[in-house]
């Protein structure tokens, strides 16, 4: 009796709730033919609601709010529409499309207050399409990025990667998930971006200071992790995606589905991918780089007349292998620690090599994130309310004899939260006033090892921002003001009579002292002024210059001990002051139906710049630290004044009349100098910043086949390059870096929609070869070239070298759960 008053008070519930709700209908045209289009996309991207026109171009939204709001509409082969709707005054259009083979516009929700036109927007930025992350292939989501003009990707082998915007990274670059900032350790040089590069359907990046909209940790940039769209009402849809690589038998598999039952929202991710090591002509099999790793995703949401609610949860859990190096000295055959004592270490077998299983020496990355997305419809007025909850537990397994005891264990907990108030639209003025921060603890009590202190920090910063359009103008312009509180407590180790390793203890008698109590609050302004020039529908110029601020971070202030995966002693400096920076940006665009084209530069200076520093010995050699018979060396945080300056170009040409073919290339290039300070002497093994990326070229050439084959339905072939010159510009005082030389590589790939009557899509398939020549190289932006025990041998090479030839298959099979959707396309309207 009970189930059936809950099941009937949730009928009554959602009867009252879909009464008297905005419906927004229309049909979709062919500009040119004037016929319907069917299986075009419409999206509301502030309100989160979705619709797809069919068979006869018709479409139909429901439960919309009657405020204006930005509506994007996309469709393969057609000129993405973006237009405001003033959903009070508008519920019926017409919308007809125009033939084009070039995107020259997208929608951006990245560090503006509202869905905005990418042109449209002053701050630098690029976004990722779907069809561009389909169409290309990679390890991970991040390494996805390092063809995309003015970004580059750090990584430790193939599945960890951390973004580099315009020559900046680590904590100066935030990256997000769905507009809710992602916290697991970032400090680290072998901490990736823990995210199920499944779940990412496009990828917005602000190439600039954001810390106007984001707070600290957005001095150089934005990654913005995006989702899928919710599917449309009255539609249950998913995907199975599969995937192989060749070069390490990387295999995934990843299942999803989603859908929408009287604009209540749903769905779920399971995703599952195992690499073994990866191979290059000159290393063979790279010792120690697999890793298995496992994702989970879900959420529930509820769009009404109101606004939206959405809440979602995840799941990462990744098995990850990090290689030190080791070689033996006549063979330059890899090999492994099997005692603590590290005194003799055999040669690592083929079969291990080839072998998927993780080797003892390793880490267990675990994350776990629940956050709530929020907006309410306030008169002419919207309150967006974000809170989210993280947990990242880092186990770093350095014990071969004891593997079950991890060296490092780091234990994150963060609560995020993010309050805007969109005030109503006055004379085209737009404005938004708002606080966001975060609280964070971090614990390391039940490692054997301890890098760094136990921690909390706090974050609280008000901001606005206005946004006003003055005939051919766009305007925008904010203010931040940041504080962050910092602390972390001392901490005593002794020696654990069980297990022999150092353990955290409260008794102090005998305990060594690792790390001092330690206090300090940090405060920093932000801002941002910009505008865009529409010189005509096809021209524009962009110009902005912001102001950053971050904080150091956990490691830049007090890490003192060795970091299992980076094979070095790391030292801090309490006394660091925060970074601030002032870039200036301007950029023209110009976008026609058979040339799309753009130039930006960029200049920018930061005042006390954190990098790392390798320390020397007073014998002249490198400093050395040791402990338990293994000799690390050593590594200093300094800080410094710090110019960069560069810039970005790209073209994409459709030659007429062939304009199925595209001709894309692009070129980035960044100078990083070091401008000195705080006493330090400027030389020329010092003049240049660490990790700077070099000029960076990438050509394509895309056929997309305008007719279809049979069953062969949106077919395409490309051909690629990327050139890399060699990056002479290194921080080389100490051999902290070393030069790297330039080097070419090209890429292949080709894929097609395979189609049975009616146009209905059983699958989509993808291979693609990346390295195609098969090139020995080494990226100066590749952790692993400086990981060698024998730098000086007789080959004339040192360090590891990056990933040989590798062929990608990918098998995408779309899951439209039809019937069901049926049951609940009726009576919407109600």
């Amino acid at each position: 009796m009970s189930i059936k008053y809950i099941i009937y008070l949730f009928a009554l519930i959602v009867s009252i709730s879909t009464q008297a709700q905005t419906v927004f209908t229309g049909i979709i045209k062919d500009k040119q033919t004037n016929e319907v289009l069917p299986g075009a996309i419409l999206y509301f991207p502030d309100l989160k609601s979705s619709s797809v026109s069919k068979t006869d171009g018709s479409f139909e939204i429901n439960h919309l709010p009657s405020i204006k709001a930005l509506l994007q509409v996309r469709l393969l082969g057609y000129q993405t529409i973006i237009k405001t709707i003033d959903l009070a005054q508008t519920t019926s259009i017409v919308i007809e499309m125009e033939q084009s083979h070039i995107e020259s516009n997208e929608v951006v929700v990245t560090g503006v207050s509202k869905a905005t036109e990418i042109k449209r927007n002053p701050v630098p930025m690029v976004s990722i399409n779907q069809q561009y992350l389909e169409q290309n292939t990679a390890t991970n989501v991040i390494d996805a990025m390092a063809k995309v003009p003015g970004v580059n990707v750090l990584s430790t082998g193939p599945n960890v990667s951390k973004p580099y915007i315009r020559g900046l990274g680590y904590n100066r670059v935030l990256t997000l998930f769905d507009g809710v900032r992602q916290e697991g350790q970032q400090w680290g040089d072998e901490h990736g971006i823990e995210m199920d590069q499944f779940l990412i359907n496009r990828i917005e990046v602000i190439k600039g200071p954001a810390s106007l909209i984001y707070g600290s940790d957005a001095l150089a940039g934005v990654v913005n992790l995006l989702p899928e769209n919710t599917a449309p009402d009255g539609t249950i849809k998913g995907s199975l995606q599969t995937n192989y690589q060749t070069n390490n038998g990387l295999y995934t598999t990843s299942v999803g589905l989603g859908g929408n039952i009287k604009s209540i929202v749903f769905g779920m991710r399971a995703s599952y991918k195992e690499a073994s090591n990866y191979q290059n002509k000159y290393d063979g099999r790279v010792h120690n780089t697999g890793f298995k790793e496992k994702d989970f995703n879900a959420y529930l949401g509820l769009n009404r007349k109101w606004g939206y609610s959405q809440l979602n949860f995840s799941i990462y859990d990744n098995l990850q292998e990090i290689p030190d190096g080791s070689r033996d000295s006549t063979t330059r055959k890899f090999t492994k620690q099997i005692t603590e004592e590290d005194t003799i270490r055999p040669i690592v077998s083929n079969n291990e090599l080839n072998a998927y299983s993780i080797d003892r020496i390793h880490q267990h990355v675990q994350h776990y994130r629940l956050f709530s997305t929020n907006q309410f419809i306030i008169g002419q007025s919207k309150l967006a309310l974000k809170l989210g909850y993280q947990q990242s537990i880092r186990k770093e397994f350095a014990h071969p004899q004891n593997p079950d005891i991890p060296g490092l264990y780091l234990n994150m907990k963060t609560a995020t939260y993010d309050l805007k108030f969109y005030l109503p639209e006055l004379k085209t003025w737009e404005s938004t006033v708002g606080v966001n921060g975060m609280y964070q603890m971090n614990n390391v009590d039940k490692g054997t090892e301890f890098v760094i202190p136990n921690y909390t920090l706090f974050d609280f910063a008000p901001f606005i921002h206005f946004k006003k359009v003055i005939k051919k103008i766009d305007l925008a312009f904010g203010a931040r003001y940041d504080t962050r509180s910092f602390h972390n407590t001392e901490l005593y180790t002794n020696t654990n009579p069980i297990t022999g390793f150092d353990m955290t203890v409260t008794d102090t008698s005998g305990a060594i002292k690792q790390f001092d109590n330690y206090s300090h609050t940090f405060h920093g302004f932000s801002g941002s002024l910009g505008m865009t020039y529409n010189i005509s529908e096809k021209l524009l110029i962009k110009a902005n210059v912001a102001r950053g601020f971050r904080a150091p971070n956990i490691s830049e202030i007090s890490a003192k001990g060795v970091h299992p995966g980076s094979g070095f002693q790391q030292l801090g400096d309490a006394n660091f002051k925060p970074e601030t920076n002032l870039q200036e940006d301007i950029g023209i665009f110009f976008d026609s139906h058979h040339v799309s084209l753009s130039a930006e530069v960029f200049h920018n200076m930061i005042d006390h710049y954190i990098f790392n520093q390798k320390l020397q010995s007073f014998t002249g050699g490198d400093s050395i630290y040791t402990e338990a018979g293994n000799s690390y060396p050593v590594y200093k945080f300094r800080q410094t004044k710090a110019q960069l300056v560069g810039g970005e170009a790209r073209i994409d040409i459709h030659p007429h009349p062939l304009d199925w073919l595209h001709f894309e290339n692009s070129i980035s290039i960044v100078y990083g100098i070091n401008k000195g300070g705080n006493g330090a002497i400027i030389n020329d093994s010092n003049k240049y910043l660490p990790f700077i990326p070099p000029l960076h070229t990438n050509s394509e050439l895309r056929a997309e086949l305008p007719k279809k084959m049979g069953v062969f339905h949106h077919l395409y072939f490309k051909i690629g390059m990327q050139y890399y010159a060699a990056q002479n510009q290194a921080f080389l005082e100490n051999n902290t870096e070393t030069k790297t030389p330039g080097y070419t590589l090209f890429d292949a790939g080709m894929g097609t929609d395979i189609c049975i009557k009616k146009e209905v899509k059983l699958c989509t398939v993808g291979i693609f070869v990346t390295n195609l020549a098969d090139i020995a190289y080494q990226s100066n932006m590749s952790r692993l070239k400086y990981f060698d025990n024998y730098p000086n041998n007789g080959t004339g090479r040192s360090g590891i070298y990056s990933m040989g030839r590798n062929i990608s298959f990918k098998l995408t099979i779309p899951l439209n759960v039809i019937p069901l959707a049926g049951i609940f396309q009726s009576n919407t309207n109600n």
